[in-house]
Order: C-alpha cells, then sequence, then structure tokens
C-alpha cells in the first residue's frame, strides 16, 4: 500500500506533467470525473467538483503542481480556497474572489485500490473591460494631424471602437485603439467617444474633446437703415475659434465705446454698434474687423437713411423698372398717333 506522502507526491507529479495516473479502464470510463470548464467572471466564486464513490481511499485537488487540498487537510495557504464537501458521492473546493492568476487547470486525484486516477478541470476567469489609458483633452489648428489613443484590458480581449459625437448625432469613426485624423478640420472637432466591449460586462466609455482652431470668418453683417433721432444697431457675428475680438472703423477712425453717443457690446459670436440718437453725420460706411491669433477679417456695413439708395441689385432692379415703364409709355405714345 502507498505511504500517504508518497501518493501526495505521485498526484502532484502526475498533475504538474498531466499524465492521468493508471490508465482507466472501459468500466472506470467515468471515474473519477471532474466539471467541464468553468467559466466565471473575476471577482466572482469559481465551484471545483469531483465525482467519486466508495472505491476512493483518499482525494485530493491541485492546481498544476500545487496540492490544495488532500482529503479535508488544507495545504494551500490561501484562505480563498475552502472545502465544500467530501463525501461517498462528491468531493467539491471554492475559490472566493477569483482572479485573473487563478485562471488554468485543476486536477482531481483520487486513490483506490491502491490506484491513482486524475482528473482536470479548467478554470476560465472573464474580465470585463477597463479602459487603462486614455488621450487627453486637445486643442490643434485647423489642418494640422491628430492621433488619439485608447488602450483596453479584458478577458476575452475587449473591442475598442471610436465615435464623433457631432451634434448631428453619434457617426462611427474607426475600430481600432488609434485614431488618426489627417488634416483635422472646423467640421471634425467636439468630443470623440472611445468603448471597449467584451460581452462579459457593460462596456467601458470615456470621451476625448478635441478642440480645432480656425481663423475668424464673418457670417453675418446686414446694412441697417434707421431715422434721424432714433436708435440704430449695426449688428457683426464672427465664427472664430479662440473666439473673435472686435473692433469697429468708420473710415479710418477706430470707435470707442461711450464717445459720440454709441456703444459698443461684444457677447460671444456677436458684436454690436448702437447709436442711440442717430444724426445726419452718422450715416455712411462702417467697418466691423473680427480679429484672434490665426488671422483677422472684415466687413462693410452702412448705416443709411429713409430714402437712401444702399443696395446694388436693388438700385439695378429699380433701373430696369424705369426703363420697362418708359418703354411700355414711349409705346403708348406711337399707337395714339
Amino acid at each position: 500500500m502507498y505511504h500517504p506522502a508518497c501518493w501526495i507526491v505521485f498526484a502532484a507529479t502526475a498533475a504538474l506533467l498531466f499524465i492521468p495516473g493508471v490508465p482507466v479502464r472501459s468500466g472506470d470510463a467515468t471515474f473519477p470525473k471532474a466539471m467541464d470548464n468553468v467559466t466565471v467572471r473575476q471577482g466572482e466564486s469559481a465551484t471545483l467538483r469531483c465525482t467519486v464513490d466508495d472505491r476512493v481511499t483518499r482525494v485530493a485537488w491541485l492546481n498544476r503542481s500545487t496540492i490544495l487540498y488532500a482529503g479535508n487537510d488544507k495545504w494551500s495557504i490561501d484562505n480563498r480556497v475552502v472545502i465544500l464537501s467530501n463525501t461517498k458521492t462528491q468531493y467539491s473546493i471554492k475559490i472566493h474572489n477569483v482572479d485573473v492568476y487563478d485562471e488554468g487547470p485543476y486536477t482531481c486525484s483520487v486513490q483506490t485500490d491502491n490506484h491513482p486516477k486524475t482528473s482536470r478541470v479548467h478554470l476560465i476567469v472573464q474580465v470585463p473591460p477597463q479602459i487603462i489609458n486614455i488621450s487627453s483633452d486637445i486643442t490643434v489648428n485647423e489642418g494640422s494631424s491628430v492621433t488619439l489613443m485608447c488602450l483596453a484590458f479584458g478577458r476575452p480581449e475587449p473591442t475598442v471602437t471610436w465615435r464623433h459625437l457631432s451634434g448631428k448625432g453619434p457617426g462611427f469613426v474607426s475600430e481600432d485603439e488609434y485614431l488618426e485624423i489627417t488634416g483635422i478640420t472646423r467640421e471634425q472637432s467636439g468630443e470623440y467617444e472611445c468603448s471597449a466591449v467584451n460581452d462579459v460586462a457593460v462596456p467601458d466609455v470615456r470621451k476625448v474633446k478635441v478642440t480645432v482652431n480656425y481663423p475668424p470668418f464673418i457670417s453675418n453683417a446686414k446694412n441697417t437703415g434707421a431715422s434721424v433721432g432714433q436708435k440704430g444697431i449695426l449688428q457683426c457675428e464672427a465664427s472664430a475659434v479662440p473666439v473673435a475680438e472686435f473692433q469697429w472703423f468708420k473710415e479710418d477712425t477706430r470707435l470707442a465705446n461711450g464717445l459720440e453717443g454709441v456703444r459698443i457690446e461684444n457677447k460671444g459670436r456677436m458684436s454690436t454698434l448702437t447709436f442711440f440718437n442717430v444724426s445726419e453725420k452718422d450715416y455712411g460706411n462702417y467697418t466691423c474687423v473680427a480679429t484672434n491669433k490665426l488671422g483677422n477679417t472684415n466687413a462693410s456695413i452702412i448705416l443709411y437713411g429713409p430714402g437712401a439708395v444702399h443696395d446694388g441689385g436693388n438700385a439695378a432692379s429699380r433701373a430696369v423698372t424705369c426703363l420697362w415703364l418708359w418703354g411700355a409709355l414711349l409705346a403708348r405714345l406711337f399707337l395714339n398717333f
């Protein structure tokens, strides 16, 4: 009969070499029988069971070459590993708070009629997706090249997806850890969302803000009419990042806030020039200048009085109308003769 210590050494050696002990005869095909592969999530508990019968004289659970339990005696110093049952029909252990390093083969080793036999089960540990490194918010000039990084970990390995969260709704960008944008435009500014998915748990989602600097562009500057003695308002709207600074000029003279009955108010993308009491000398051409660190632009805006011709297109239209009326009058005179 084997000495207990020798049997345990043999069981450990068999587990290390992944050999099944004494070959199982056809009548013993189901004995000893361990579970199929066990799959658990990180942090959960894993139960490993081994079916035995009354022929068994000794039992043990091993992890690779490490003995966890021999019978009811605990050999492992890991307090997460506990014995659940040691009966004539089942020998099972439980591992609490499973981590990735617990993954691998486990061996149920038994001795019957002085013949050791083994059965193996593989523990698979799943890990929810986790983004471990992602690019910081970034500011670049229009036309530059940008690379965004999003590194994720998980078991199985997660799929990483980038999306551009534009004002028109989420837009798919790419399925890769690295997102490269060549010659970035102002329309490509905004938030970019990185998602890591592996179906173990909900996706891990992080965002990166990309700010694109570009020079000012005046998008709204209309000529305005006002009567003498009334209030007159000229408006100038400019898109720019960073936000543009505004200046107003009449001919070559820069206007100052509060002087000569005018007020200049800058608010975000809009600059307003207000005349509280319009006089004849206020009529004329004004220039709005929008500036940021990438450049400047300007627009000409006219403050005009009642009846003034201020739109070239309208003047041309009126001229055509006059010619048509004059032609109609000549035709009528010709018919009278």
